[in-house]
Parts: C-alpha cells; structure tokens; sequence
C-alpha cells in the first residue's frame, strides 16, 4: 500500500514538472525581447535601366618624346608630374655641333651663291658676242650649262642650310601638347641619340576615355538606343560610392572579339578636375533608358534563400514577414522589385540573421559614426 501511494505521489510530481515546464516555454516564445535591426523604406522612382561592366581609364592622347637628334642634355625644364604647355621647352640637347654644321652650310650657301652670279654674269657676256658674231655658239652654251648647274648646287647648299637650321631648332625639345608630364627616363648630362632615346611621356588628361567591354548580346540594344542620341556612362571608383562622373559612348569597335564574345567601347569625359586618371580601374554603367516609377528597396534588403530571394517586411505592430520578391536587376546600392514589395512598405536592411517570421524588431540606434541611406 506504501509502494502504491508513493508511486502515485512521484507520477503526480511529474506530471505538474511536465505541465509547468510547458507552461515556462509559451511564456518565453510569447516574451521574447524584440530585435535590434535597420530599416530601410520601398520607393517609388526613376532609376536607369544601366549595363554594369569594369573599365579603365585612358589618356585622350599619349605620347612619348623622343630626340630627333643626338647629344647631351644640357638642360631639363620642368618638373616630373608637371603639367605643360604645347610649345613649351622641356629639354635643351648641346647645340654647339649644330650651331657650327649650320654656320658651314651659311658659308658654303654664300660661296655657290658668288660662283652662280659669275656664271650667269658669263653667259650674259657670251650671248651678247654670240648675238655679234664674235664667239661661237658653243661658247654660249658651255657657260649657260655651267650656271644651271651652279644653280642646282646652290638649290643644294639652301637645303643643307635648311636642314643644320631645323637640326639646331630640334636642339630645344618642346611638348608636343598639352599635358602632364611622367618621369624623367634621362638625367641632365645623358648622352641620347636620336630617334631612339625615350625623354618622357605626356599624357593629355581633359578629356578623358573610359574604355570597357560588353557581351555582343547587349550589341543590338546599345546600337538601338544609341541611335536615338549619344548613350550616357557613368564612371566611378571602388570605394568612393557617391562619387562618379558622367561622360558620353563616344566609339564602338568595329568587330566583336571571337575569342571572348566581347565588344569594346569608349566613352569620353570631360574631367576638367582630374578625378579620373589614366591607368585607374573604374567601374562603369552604360545607361540605355529610365524606368519611370519603378519600385526599389535598399540592396541590402534583399537576402538569397536556395530557391529564391526575400525580405523581411516590417507590419505595423512591429513584427516581420518573409516575403519572397522577384528582383529585376541590382543598380549601385539599391534592388529594382518587380513583384513582392510595394511603394511605402518598411524593410529590414540589418539583422537579417536574427530574425523568423513574426519576431517582433526595433529600430537599432546607429554606431557612432555610422551613416545608412
């Protein structure tokens, strides 16, 4: 009788823990502390309708000085990284050489120049004896014959002096345009020959081209709204979201690469406060049109399942729904909703991880610092 009651006694024991622990566990789903997350607002506007690629930056011309003729640099005028004018002097080559080749050509020019004035002066003679009977025929000739060849090396002499003139004007090396110039590839005092000796190189830097490439299957619709007016590109740096610059497609190649499938283009900026630079890696969008109205929630909203994407809507009593959407295509920092999300509907943009449907969430104060769109 004693087993018997104790037996029943410890059941009862167990039951009330069984009942009570349950009782625990509804209170504890039903209490749960509403979660810390950042919220982000579905829009209704404008957005493009924007190819992505990556690009890089190219000098809209680009060229590298080089002596056209040899000797040592006696002097060099600008500073590397400088920016310089067409015209300017940049390097000075010895000219003695040349001075002295030009001031033999001057004398050697004087010279045919008297030789010349006398054999014209002796055919003059022989013509005006000839005329008289005095002298024969042949006589003429041999001194008109010599002053057409006198002039054939005078035309010479003109030539070369033309020629120690233009050698000794090469002496004085000038930009070729204007630009910013590289570093120096000689020091004062190198000896340099000509035609082969690279100086530096200048890079005309405003305006600029952005040269990308795209898929050929996105040919047809860039020549299609292209044809319309010039197609706007967008060009901005890595890490430096809020600034891009705005240029123009400016060329289209003429063949797609058969090995890549790819087509390249240019685009080009004005870039008047050099904030694209020759070499840099830019990425590019290549606005075709503007989607009027579109609706668009932060980028970070959207979050990947295995079958589709999602977001967590916040309902007005502060507790979430996993809502799948269909997103047409990302643009900067923001997510193109086609279906799932309508104008006005409250997000979760952080937090993500935290969360199953009907959790409740509260907005999470912003670290120190910290800026959201």
């Amino acid at each position: 009788m004693k087993k018997t009651s104790l037996l029943l006694g410890l059941c009862s024991l167990l039951l009330l823990s069984f009942i009570g622990g349950c009782g625990k566990k509804e209170q504890s789903d039903a209490g749960y502390p509403a979660v810390a997350v950042h919220m982000g607002q579905a829009v209704k506007k404008d957005i493009p309708v924007a190819i992505p690629a990556v690009g890089s930056v190219e000098a809209y011309r680009s060229v590298t000085v080089i002596p056209q003729v040899t000797g040592q640099i006696m002097d060099i005028n600008f500073r590397e990284g400088q920016d310089v004018k067409k015209g300017d002097i940049l390097f000075t080559i010895d000219p003695a050489t040349y001075r002295e080749e030009l001031r033999k050509a001057q004398a050697m020019l004087v010279k045919d120049q008297a030789q010349l004035d006398n054999y014209n002066a002796e055919a003059e003679r022989y013509d005006f004896l000839m005329k008289k009977g005095a002298v024969a025929k042949s006589e003429y000739e041999k001194f008109k014959t010599n002053a057409a060849v006198q002039q054939a090396i005078l035309n010479n002499s003109k030539a070369a002096v033309e020629d120690a003139s233009l050698k000794l004007s090469y002496c004085s090396i000038r930009a070729p345009l204007d630009g910013r110039a590289g570093a120096f590839q000689v020091n004062k005092g190198a000896v340099v020959s000509a035609n082969s000796t690279a100086l530096v190189s200048l890079n005309q830097m405003s305006p600029v081209y952005v040269k990308f490439s795209v898929p050929e299957k996105l040919l047809p619709e860039i020549k299609k709204y292209n044809a319309v007016s010039p197609l706007i590109v967008k060009a901005g740096v890595a890490g430096l979201k809020e600034a891009s610059r705005q240029g123009r497609l400016e060329f289209i190649d003429n063949t797609v690469d058969p090995d890549t499938g790819v087509i390249k283009l240019k685009a080009l900026f004005a870039n008047a406060d050099r904030f694209l630079w020759p070499g840099q890696f830019v990425n590019v969008g290549l606005w075709l049109r503007v989607q009027e109205a579109a609706t668009v929630v932060p980028a970070a909203a959207v979050q990947l399942a295995q079958e589709s994407k999602y977001v967590f809507i916040v309902r007005a009593d502060k507790t979430v729904h996993r809502q799948v959407v269909e997103v047409d295509r990302i643009y900067g920092n923001e997510a193109v909703i086609n279906a799932g999300v309508q104008a006005g509907d409250i997000v979760v943009t952080d937090g993500h991880f935290k969360l199953k449907e009907g959790f409740k969430v509260v907005e999470a104060e912003l670290s120190k610092g910290k800026k959201t769109d």
